[in-house]
């Protein structure tokens, strides 16, 4: 990480914003309806969450802030951005071993993003990905969450408002 920015708070401030930011995009996600500023300020804080968690966060939140970047350029139509980010999100499951839950949700975000670009392939088998590894999560609210979302993932165009 380039120190230029990340010294410039003390690690409990970093960790304040990356929370707040996130909540604040979760908010702007659950929205039945946003305007374009809104929504201009759901991918500016979905980004900066993410940053502010590089410079403090452990591995799950780094990984956790690629889904909701992936999530909010889903929701926003943007295949390709929301594919990238799913991907990021998917080989940090791996490379830190994030465990089922986590990897249910990067196999989720990948299909959400193949829904928008079309790829009913790519859908059908990374919802079978996702649906594969949310058996493995033991905790019943846990699967539960996967499942619901899981099942929120079609090959119908988005329509702006996928919460």
């Amino acid at each position: 990480m380039d120190d230029r920015f990340s010294t410039s708070l003390a690690e409990d401030q970093h960790r304040r914003c990356a929370a707040a930011l996130f909540n604040g995009v979760w908010e702007l996600m659950e929205q039945p309806t946003r305007t374009p500023e809104e929504d201009e300020t759901m991918v500016h804080a979905a980004h900066a969450s993410r940053w502010h968690w590089g410079v403090v966060g452990k591995p799950v939140n780094r990984a956790r802030g690629e889904w909701q970047i992936s999530r909010v350029y889903a929701i926003l139509g943007k295949g390709v951005q929301a594919r990238e980010h799913a991907d990021r999100y998917l080989v940090m499951c791996d490379d830190h071993d994030l465990g089922e839950f986590d990897r249910a949700f990067a196999h989720e975000a990948i299909a959400r993003a193949a829904s928008i670009m079309d790829d009913s392939k790519d859908v059908a088998d990374h919802v079978q990905y996702g649906l594969a590894a949310a058996k493995h999560v033991m905790d019943e609210k846990e699967r539960n969450w996967i499942l619901r979302n899981l099942g929120t993932v079609t090959t119908d165009p988005p329509s702006g408002d996928e919460m």
